[in-house]
């Protein structure tokens, strides 16, 4: 990848958003109505199955995940430059700033109350299919969950990380919080976390061939005066 690729957002690079619409089915009698949502074609394609992958990348169970958390291109006012990533733990998003006032919007979970990150960061290097180590931290509130995996747990489909992650450092040192996907599609725009960011792996593994290390990452906790759409 070249590190000074910085990301152009197009409406022909990117797909744009469509609502979602509800189709109802009831009966002649006094039975529950049961809806469904009805996935747009342009949202099944984005979230469907990744190929030519070492691991499985299922499809991402849309009927999970609130549609306004679902990635699209929108307007957003913010200080930052082109190529900047920013995290709205509040609303539930993260921002790839583009050009000309706009950016590339994803839906995120973050981190459980007291748990969160906040401030400024850096991409200081990225992985595929990382291995993932619980922190002590971890380890000391839940030593029958995450005991065992004190060495590490290998990549793969059960692996917390997902297909890629993002390691933050700030001033040359681990945060040890991450920006990774999941696959607890349920997840998304709710505060779950053990404190990184994730996002579903379809998002994840777009976020991380637009953004090359050393990406200045800025995760606010509450709104900021200059950011916002």
């Amino acid at each position: 990848m070249d590190n000074h690729f910085v990301p152009k957002l197009t409406r022909r690079a990117l797909l744009i958003s469509t609502p979602f619409v509800l189709a109802g089915c009831t009966t002649a009698s006094r039975e529950t109505v049961v809806t469904k949502p009805i996935v747009p074609a342009e949202y099944l394609a984005m979230y469907d199955a990744v190929d030519g992958e070492p691991y499985p990348v299922d499809a991402a169970d849309l009927t999970r995940v609130d549609p306004a958390f679902l990635r699209r291109e929108v307007a957003y006012n913010t200080p930052e430059p082109t190529g900047t990533i920013v995290v709205d733990t509040q609303a539930r998003y993260l921002y790839l700033v583009g050009e000309n006032g706009m950016a590339l919007r994803y839906g995120i979970g973050v981190g459980k109350a007291g748990l969160e990150f906040s401030g400024e960061a850096l991409v200081q290097y990225k992985r595929q299919w990382p291995r993932w180590t619980p922190t002590q931290d971890m380890i000391a509130r839940e030593p029958e969950r995450y005991g065992p995996l004190a060495s590490g747990m290998e990549p793969g489909p059960l692996n917390p990380l997902g297909p890629r992650a993002l390691y933050l450092f700030k001033n040359g040192v681990d945060t040890l919080y991450r920006i990774h996907g999941t696959t607890e599609d349920w997840t998304i725009g709710k505060a779950v976390s053990s404190g990184c960011i994730r996002l579903l792996n379809q998002d994840i593994i777009d976020l991380y061939r637009r953004v090359p290390p050393k990406t200045r990452v800025i995760v606010l906790q509450g709104p900021a005066s200059g950011y916002g759409v």
